[in-house]
């Protein structure tokens, strides 16, 4: 009984881990839940979302992002073209004062172009991602990788 009970906490492990994802400092920032979508098979892009808080009273601008796992990673935003939703490379993104910054699906997101290592873009894996800021300088993060967007898989019920 013990031996399974100890088994079962070292498989539930890695789940709890991503489930608490880790939070990244940098200067006055703070970068929260770094993750992206699984890859799917024959896609020849994928993006990363992540959280910045800004604590203080001035802004700063994230200036680029570098990662292993792509030859290319680009800034890039969603915008409204007419009736379309079309994506776009901007130069830089504004981190507000006493602010968040947030890298979502339709919204700010670093694009991966020319993928190097698809094995590391599997459920569950990891994979460094070098964000660098005009006044916070570089911080590391350890984006997780997920087969669904968080809180995708949860209903939210309201009374009726």
């Amino acid at each position: 009984m013990l031996k399974s009970s100890l088994l079962l906490a070292a498989l539930l492990l890695p789940v709890f881990s991503a489930a608490n994802a880790q939070d990244y400092k940098a200067g006055d920032l703070l970068v929260s839940d770094p993750w992206s979508q699984e890859l799917p098979p024959n896609a020849p892009t994928v993006a990363a979302y992540f959280v910045v808080h800004n604590t203080a009273e001035t802004p700063d601008r994230l200036l680029s992002a570098e990662t292993p796992v792509a030859q290319e990673a680009q800034l890039h935003e969603h915008v409204m073209q007419g009736a379309l939703m079309k994506m776009q490379k901007v130069p830089n993104v504004a981190v507000p004062a006493k602010g968040d910054l947030t890298f979502a699906p339709m919204a700010y997101h670093v694009m991966l172009l020319g993928l190097k290592d698809r094995s590391l873009l599997a459920d569950g894996k990891q994979f460094p991602l070098t964000l660098t800021f005009e006044k916070a300088g570089k911080v590391e993060v350890q984006v997780s990788v997920q087969k669904m967007p968080p809180m995708a898989s949860h209903e939210h019920q309201h009374p009726q």
